[in-house]
């Protein structure tokens, strides 16, 4: 029970823990609220000064010589206080950000399949123009040897209305397909791309909303640790079937 032991060797014990880093300044708090005596004397500034000092070291020009017992713990909540609130506005910058590179994002991926679509339309196309100029080229080889069986009057018509020879037609329709399918393939794989880098943006964004007091503004926060794990991850199960 408390009251057993003197003010002293409690407020010695107390200080041992903080020196020792075993008891922090919510530890203190929580003993604080155990009773009236505990409370008394866990707010004493030979506590709470090597706290301030420890955790806000930067911020603190003040010494343990001030004449107002308790300035220490006002000042740690005021520090804390404003800690809390520029991990609130990093934490709200970096949801900020995700969100505008999740729409970023996925304005890429509208981008890119309307782009593959418009591909896939001038393939059709070219592949329906050249089955025609197939059908030009086998009348045009049957009125050559009068083969009238094969001629139909729309063929004819067709063989004659062509200002271009067949062939070049034909050359340059099968280029055509050839870089249409190379694009639509490149369209494919940025697909892909985007659509992995979405996901992983997302994960993010979801990592980031459940840990809202990580501290967003420290060289240790990376950002990419979930985009770089899939890839380590596809490199052991790489190295694993070799």
């Amino acid at each position: 029970m408390t009251w057993v032991l003197p003010d002293e060797l409690w407020r010695r014990i107390m200080e041992i823990g903080i020196e020792s880093k075993t008891l922090d300044h919510k530890s203190l708090c929580c003993l604080s609220i155990t009773c009236r005596r505990l409370h008394r004397l866990a707010g004493d500034d030979t506590l709470w000064s090597p706290l301030l000092l420890s955790d806000f070291p930067l911020d603190v020009n003040y010494t343990s010589s001030s004449t107002s017992n308790g300035i220490f713990k006002s000042l740690y909540q005021i520090r804390y206080a404003r800690g809390r609130e520029q991990k609130r506005l990093a934490h709200r910058r970096a949801v900020l950000r995700i969100e505008s590179e999740i729409a970023e994002r996925s304005r890429k991926i509208q981008e890119i399949e309307h782009h593959s679509f418009e591909e896939k339309e001038k393939l059709n196309k070219a592949v329906s123009e050249l089955v025609n100029l197939r059908r030009i080229r086998q009348a045009s080889v049957a009125l050559n040897v009068w083969q009238p069986e094969i001629i139909r009057g729309r063929q004819r018509q067709i063989v004659q209305q062509s200002s271009v020879p067949i062939e070049f037609r034909v050359n340059s329709l099968e280029m055509e397909l050839n870089l249409c399918k190379q694009q639509i393939a490149g369209f494919d794989k940025a697909l892909r791309i985007e659509k992995r880098r979405l996901n992983a943006a997302k994960e993010e964004l979801a990592s980031v909303k459940y840990h809202p007091l990580r501290d967003f503004g420290s060289s240790s926060f990376q950002p990419n640790d979930c985009r770089t794990r899939p890839k380590k991850l596809k490199h052991t199960s790489k190295a694993s079937r070799d």
